[in-house]
């Protein structure tokens, strides 16, 4: 009887284009550590305006947003990558049709110790001492120092992204220390003269960020591609939210004039 009404549900989805909810004045937010923020604050600002809507949001990393929304445990899945093939996969044979919504755009961003007088990497750099091939500050120019590496958890959608972007295929160093979120990062790099690691940009107060070659992680740079570690940030939802509800006002917040003033507050690039 359960996959009768699964199958049922699922059908609707498709022919009404609308994701269906048991109480469309709660929603409920799991996945990334780096939409969390942007998330958050749309969520206070809703929330401000609509007192009898509920919105809770989780960051249990990018992956397991994914798997959250595949087991109806979420209304909508933040993720700092695209979501898998594999998740797409799931989310079918589970009867829920994946809806993506680009949010806003952010940079990946090295940040060193604020004492660190390095202050440019190339992307050739960055990947040696990810794999730990340079060990010390000294191959850099910098003071003689072994380089602590720094690497966000496996599933984390900036984990993969830097792993795509940067690594290419390299196996990252057994030294490295590996952080559940972007604040962990930021934490080990404030107190850990040596420290190096990569984070979004929301997350670069007390941080030293250094250029990547050559090029600044800015607004500018990242909406015209010159900065090499930058990608979209994304909500996904089951079906795409019926026009005029909770769900479909909180996905859609960031094409409006507030929600990209609250992209930008928070750190990171609206959509133009």
């Amino acid at each position: 009887m359960k996959k009768v009404t699964v199958r049922i549900i699922t059908a609707i989805v498709l022919v009404s284009g609308a994701a269906l909810a048991k109480d469309q004045n709660k929603i409920v937010v799991d996945g990334s550590t780096t939409v969390g923020p942007i998330a958050k604050a749309f969520a206070e600002y809703y929330m401000g305006r609509h007192p009898e809507v509920n919105i809770t949001v989780s960051e249990s990393g990018s992956g397991n947003g994914a798997k959250s929304l595949v087991n109806e445990a979420c209304d909508v899945a933040t993720m700092s990558r695209p979501m898998k093939r594999s998740e797409k996969e799931a989310a079918s044979k589970s009867g829920v049709l994946t809806i993506e919504h680009i949010v806003a755009m952010d940079g990946i961003a090295m940040a060193v110790h604020p004492a660190n007088p390095v202050a440019s990497l190339s992307l050739d750099q960055i990947r040696d001492i990810y794999t730990g091939a340079i060990k010390s500050w000294k191959q850099l120019g910098g003071p003689d120092e072994p380089v602590v590496v720094i690497s966000r958890d496996t599933n984390s959608g900036t984990y993969e992204t830097f792993d795509s972007l940067v690594m290419k295929g390299e196996k990252i160093t057994e030294r490295a220390e590996y952080m559940g979120s972007n604040g962990a990062i930021r934490q080990k790099v404030m107190s850990t003269r040596g420290a190096i690691g990569y984070l979004g940009l929301a997350f670069l107060e007390g941080v030293k960020p250094v250029k990547v070659n050559g090029v600044a992680a800015e607004a500018e740079t990242i909406l015209d591609k010159t900065y090499p570690v930058a990608r979209p940030l994304y909500m996904y939802t089951n079906g795409r939210p019926q026009e005029g509800t909770p769900l479909a006002d909180f996905v859609g917040m960031s094409a409006t004039a507030d929600g990209r003033k609250i992209v930008e507050d928070t750190g990171y690039v609206p959509l133009k």
